[in-house]
């Protein structure tokens, strides 16, 4: 049959990436506490396209991702990378694993534990047998205003704030440890189950650790430009403002030299 896609491009234009997006399918991740975790990623994966080809063969990138049933590792990828620059004819390749994961959270009082889920990421590029990852997580946390605690004869507003943390590092960092960083950053972290004395706890805990958002994006940063093996981050903190019909935010960028 007639391979429409590498007919002559009628606009003879360099395309930067081309690809599907949005498969899912079954994840094994690397899990600090238990070995491995079983998760379920969305999975966007791209390659460049020359100006003089038409189009790129879509079907390919499944049968790539129909082969790979590996876990998510430096290993794994750089085989699923191979094989989709072999299969495309490519020189570059991209793929992004979108994933929740899963961690048992202890309330601060009563002890009880409860499942948290967050927002994860891992992708990469790959080029002339190089990869490079950057791993990705999303945090929520409470923050307590400094500005109105300061200024009023009782109380302050609180809210629920995001930090989101992108990082390349050399080595292997656990999502674990991003995770930490974030939660430790606001003015409490967040929890799945609390008892009422837990609330007590992380009520008063909070008001006695009032951040702004640029104080919450400062620490994350501190903590991050401290690690060992992190490159390059970026860290953006959004809060989620009680008393007003906006965002607030705050975002930091850094790369970091590292022996």
């Amino acid at each position: 049959m007639e391979d429409v896609q590498s007919r002559p491009s009628g606009v003879p234009l360099d395309i930067d990436r081309v690809g599907v997006k949005d498969l899912r399918l079954p994840l094994v991740v690397r899990d600090r506490e238990s070995g491995t975790q079983h998760t379920v990623a969305r999975v966007d994966l791209s390659v460049d396209l020359p100006a003089e080809f038409k189009g790129t063969h879509m079907s390919r990138f499944v049968d790539a991702l129909e082969s790979w049933s590996e876990g998510l590792d430096y290993a794994s990828l750089r085989n699923l990378f191979s094989d989709i620059i072999e299969r495309l004819k490519a020189r570059r390749a991209y793929a992004r694993f979108s994933f929740p994961y899963f961690l048992r959270q202890t309330s601060p009082v009563s002890r009880c534990s409860g499942l948290m889920g967050y927002d994860c990421a891992m992708s990469g590029r790959f080029e002339d047998g190089r990869i490079t990852f950057t791993l990705e997580v999303r945090v929520p946390v409470m923050t307590v205003c400094p500005c109105s605690q300061a200024i009023s004869d009782r109380g302050a507003h609180s809210q629920r704030a995001v930090v989101r943390i992108k990082t390349r590092f050399k080595g292997f960092v656990w999502l674990e440890e991003l995770i930490e960083i974030a939660r430790n950053s606001g003015s409490s972290p967040v929890y799945t189950l609390l008892k009422r004395e837990d609330e007590k706890f992380v009520t008063e805990s909070a008001f006695s650790n009032p951040a702004f958002v640029e104080d919450v994006v400062r620490a994350a940063a501190k903590a991050l430009s401290e690690h060992p093996r992190i490159t390059w981050f970026t860290v953006e903190v959004e809060s989620f403002e009680s008393i007003h019909d906006h965002s607030a935010f705050a975002r930091i960028e850094r790369f970091l030299e590292k022996d």
